[in-house]
């Protein structure tokens, strides 16, 4: 199924919860909420105060992306403020298969981001902890940047490797998802879309609309 996920980072924070409303009552299936630390990404954005003020705007999956250190430290209070999906960095945590398990023991999807120049290999012993991994298609830390097209190649490799396995593993793009770029990683293989300023730039009832569109000419 392809997933639709509009990053607040982009949004109006002085209209969140209106721009929340927004975004999911035009059919957003998910909610993406990028928390950076100023760490292990130079910025810092919002905590589990902000989570846990928006979680009664929207029953839809709260899929939040820790760009944090250590994130191990952090797991368990983001699930009481509303996290249904909890993804971490590959690159940020020591112990990532008690980490992973640890999601999912608390009732949260497990994912796993992965930096641009990080390998697939990193996934090996991990798959059967997994309910989603991150690509990153920009560098995190920042939005507004500009897709990889290097990354396009990875895309398809995961989903060749996901699809062989037979494992039921979603795969999250997050960076650059705009209309010049959108089709690319469909057709590449991944059913999960982070938008940010190409959903709450403008017309956010109408942008949601049109993605959504477009991804269900892709549904596999």
């Amino acid at each position: 199924m392809n997933i639709l996920s509009p990053s607040i980072l982009s949004a109006d924070f002085k209209h969140l919860e209106q721009d929340i409303r927004e975004a999911v009552e035009a059919g957003a299936e998910y909610v993406h909420i990028d928390v950076m630390d100023g760490v292990f990404v130079p910025t810092i954005t919002f905590g589990m105060p902000v989570v846990s003020s928006i979680r009664s705007t929207t029953d839809k999956a709260f899929d939040v992306h820790l760009m944090v250190q250590n994130p191990e430290k952090v797991i368990d209070r983001f699930v009481e403020c509303g996290a249904d999906i909890i993804t971490i960095h590959a690159e940020a945590c020591t112990h990532l298969d008690s980490t992973l398990a640890h999601i999912r023991e608390r009732g949260a999807k497990a994912g796993l981001a992965l930096c641009p120049s990080t390998p697939l290999c990193v996934l090996d012993y991990l798959w059967d902890k997994l309910d989603m991994v991150l690509l990153m298609t920009v560098n995190p830390g920042f939005g507004g940047q500009k897709y990889i097209p290097a990354i396009t190649e990875k895309i398809a490799a995961l989903r060749k490797i996901i699809d062989e396995k037979g494992l039921d593993i979603d795969i999250e793009v997050d960076g650059g998802i705009n209309d010049g770029t959108i089709r690319t990683v469909l057709e590449a293989g991944a059913n999960v879309l982070v938008a940010g300023s190409a959903v709450f730039g403008s017309d956010i009832a109408g942008n949601v609309k049109r993605y959504m569109e477009i991804m269900r000419e892709y549904e596999r």
